[in-house]
């Protein structure tokens, strides 16, 4: 069987660490106090949020509470 010759020359891979850049990047912009607050706020909407809904899904997901079959309501007795 033959090789196949590359097309594009790898030998660039093993030279690039030479070519390291010595800048060094910025810092991170540190969060101002209203952009901490805001953000504190959001996360509080969304927890009460989810809290709210777990309080009020709580009832219709609750099944130990069914009436019992051989009752009968008001409406259906014929009065």
């Amino acid at each position: 069987m033959f090789r196949r010759r590359e097309s594009v020359p790898f030998s660039f891979v093993a030279e690039s660490e030479r070519f390291r850049s010595n800048v060094t990047p910025p810092p991170a912009a540190r969060a101002s106090v209203p952009e901490l607050l805001g953000r504190s706020l959001v996360g509080l909407t969304v927890v009460a949020g989810l809290a709210g809904s777990l309080l009020l899904g709580l009832p219709a997901l609750d099944s130990g509470s069914s009436p019992d079959r051989g009752t009968q309501s008001t409406a259906s007795q014929g009065r």
